[in-house]
């Protein structure tokens, strides 16, 4: 699934790139870095998408693709892609879902 957007984002003019983001976290009087990875990160001149795809969204799949865009402090957009996605929609962090197939099919889905 991951060699399938890929290849569709370089179809689309996109530089793609695997991003890594961290941050820091304080317990107990120590200072630990935390790292999450976003599975591509896709430029195009001075636009930029950020995408996670899944297979299925399930219980702690969720929350593991939604951490790394919960990090990031920019507004540009966050994608997930599965395969079990359907329509696309938002949830309250302005998070965007969609299924593989809509997103292949729509070229304006990003």
């Amino acid at each position: 699934m991951e060699n399938i957007i890929y290849n569709e984002l370089r179809c689309r003019g996109y530089d793609v790139d695997v991003g890594s983001i961290y941050r820091t976290r304080a317990s107990d009087g120590k200072r630990e870095r935390i790292g999450c990875e976003v599975d591509f990160v896709a430029n195009r001149g001075n636009e930029r998408v950020y995408i996670q795809s899944a297979y299925r969204m399930d219980g702690d799949v969720e929350k593991r693709e939604r951490r790394p865009y919960l990090s990031l402090k920019d507004s540009f957009r966050k994608i997930i892609v599965t395969m079990d996605g359907g329509k696309r929609r938002y949830d309250v962090d302005g998070i965007e879902r969609i299924g593989l197939i809509e997103f292949l099919m729509d070229s304006e889905s990003i």
